[in-house]
């Protein structure tokens, strides 16, 4: 783990619950990142995470990115990206509606 910045997430995370190495870590994050991709592209917007910076990049398709660090800060800076209320669990809402 690295000192300076705490990268790779902390542990404690609920969505790390039961993971036992950092190799574990890694393929959470990634797999996060992918479905926050499917989520988001009926939004106009994408989730990148590369697996070094300490967090996930938001992005619109349009241009214009936002860098999260944590998974509760990620709907928050959906909303202001897209200027409007989003409910990830709301199917009919996920296709640009």
């Amino acid at each position: 783990m690295c000192t300076a910045c705490g990268f790779p997430a902390r542990p404690g995370i609920w969505t790390e619950a039961g993971l036992e190495g950092p190799g574990d870590r890694m393929r959470a994050r990634f797999r996060r990142a992918q479905i926050l991709r499917e989520v988001l592209r009926g939004q106009g917007l994408t989730a990148h995470d590369d697996g070094q910076t300490a967090g996930v990049q938001i992005a619109r398709l349009s241009g214009g990115a936002q860098i999260v660090g944590a998974v509760p800060e990620i709907w928050p800076a959906v909303e202001a990206m897209l200027g409007r209320p989003f409910d990830p669990l709301d199917l009919a809402g996920t296709e640009g509606g």
